[in-house]
């Protein structure tokens, strides 16, 4: 009896914990988590890392062409009639139509006229590349949360907009109302708060399904559930930009990823003039070389058997190809023009576009100040004609006028608060910045 007394109070404690658990409020989701799980789950870096371990693979095999190759061949051959076969050196070797051969060889480059080393610094140049590769895309994950998270705190600040406009026209309805009950206005004032009020809801639903959207594809970004429920952090702030434009400029040409993987591809263009240019070169081999013949299955000896080896050094000259290796050269110096010439391009848009997100990230500075400001004279004024409307000095068009006004104003604040926001995110990205 005890022990049932002592299971049941165990079930009870755990149901009861876990109902309080499931009561207990989700705590918002801020911004770094955000940026934490995007990096984690993207598919997007994913293969960008992965590149960089298939390019760490291709310098490894570039290594390989310093190293010596060593191959070996084992053949069975059958002759229309008996040959010799034997020892080197005696008289009267041995007839026999089967003949098995192993063979083997060890082949070192010597000199290849450049050609190795050219190929392994552009391998190596292309680790560099796929590393710088995995830091554009990283910043470009970090710009595409940022402006999602801020899409969804503009959306929620526009419902909240809508939600208050709502009960505001809600109120003013039932002030109509009472003046019509005792004769003071006419219908036409309360057919005329009803439209404003129907209007106001219809906006309340647009605004939720615009919050419920911006937090679908937020989550499709972090590559969850779409229906998940979630809430953010507010970080919906202003907070002045410290840097001019000429330290935004400077800082975007120090790190910006892109202009490094610019310069990058100028050396690897000019690695692959000197893989061209190795053709000029005669090549130089050393070459060691083991063969035994026998009709033994396993070329292991017997009376039918004969074994030799050799050492060679080689040297291959091309000494005509009809202009083939001075068409490679030319083409490829054609190639480092054209990646110098898309370095400055980069650069130049560089610079344009970290213009125009400066111009951005000004322009919204501005709208707020000017909004938050706009925002007190809205209310100022819809508080004073609530007060001239009790006392039948505004008309009922001035106040659904006012509450218009006042929710207008703060669409337009919150609308420029989060402009600076994704101005200022897109700004740093376009520095070159990771996240501050």
């Amino acid at each position: 009896m005890r022990m049932k007394c002592f299971v049941g109070f165990i079930l009870w404690t755990i149901i009861f914990t876990g109902a309080a658990w499931a009561q207990e409020p989700q705590k918002p989701l801020t911004l770094e988590e955000s940026i934490k799980i995007v990096m984690e789950r993207s598919l997007t870096l994913h293969s960008a890392m992965v590149g960089v371990v298939g390019s760490e693979f291709r310098r490894k095999e570039a290594i390989t062409n310093f190293l010596p190759l060593w191959t070996g061949q084992y053949a069975w051959t059958r002759y229309n009639q008996p040959i010799p076969v034997g020892t080197f050196g005696t008289a009267a070797p041995a007839q026999d139509r089967d003949i098995l051969n192993f063979n083997t060889s060890l082949n070192q480059p010597i000199f290849t006229g450049g050609f190795n080393l050219a190929n392994y610094r552009s391998a190596k140049i292309g680790v560099d590349l796929s590393k710088e590769t995995v830091e554009t895309v990283k910043r470009d994950l970090v710009l595409q949360t940022r402006v999602g998270y801020f899409t969804i705190l503009r959306a929620e600040k526009f419902l909240g907009v809508a939600e208050q406009q709502v009960k505001q026209f809600e109120a003013q309805l039932e002030v109509t109302k009472a003046f019509f009950d005792v004769g003071i206005v006419p219908k036409n004032d309360v057919l005329q708060a009803e439209v404003r009020l129907a209007n106001a809801r219809q906006q309340l639903v647009k605004s939720a399904n615009e919050l419920a959207t911006a937090k679908a594809s937020f989550n499709i970004l972090l590559r969850r559930e779409i229906n998940i429920l979630f809430e953010v952090a507010d970080i919906l702030v202003y907070k002045p930009f410290p840097l001019s434009y000429d330290q935004s400029i400077e800082e975007a040409f120090r790190l910006r990823p892109e202009i490094k993987a610019a310069q990058l591809n100028i050396e690897q263009a000019k690695e692959s003039v000197k893989i061209a240019r190795s053709g000029y070169f005669p090549t130089i081999n050393l070459t060691g070389n083991y063969t035994r013949f026998s009709d033994d299955i396993d070329v292991s000896g017997g009376v039918k058997f004969s074994d030799r080896w050799t050492i060679q050094a080689l040297a291959t000259f091309t000494l005509w190809n009809w202009g083939n290796t001075a068409f490679k050269v030319g083409e490829n110096k054609v190639k480092v023009t054209q990646a110098e010439d898309s370095k400055t391009q980069l650069i130049e848009s560089i610079t344009l576009e970290v213009k125009n997100d400066y111009l951005n990230m000004l322009t919204a500075e501005k709208n707020i100040n000017v909004t938050e400001k706009a925002i007190e004279q809205a209310e100022e004024n819809l508080r004073m004609n609530e007060e001239r409307y009790k006392y039948q000095v505004a008309t009922q068009t001035d106040v659904l006028d006012a509450v218009t006004l006042l929710a207008q104003a703060r669409v337009n604040y919150y609308g420029a608060l989060s402009d600076f926001n994704i101005a200022t995110a897109q700004l740093e990205r376009s520095m070159g910045r990771m996240y501050p």
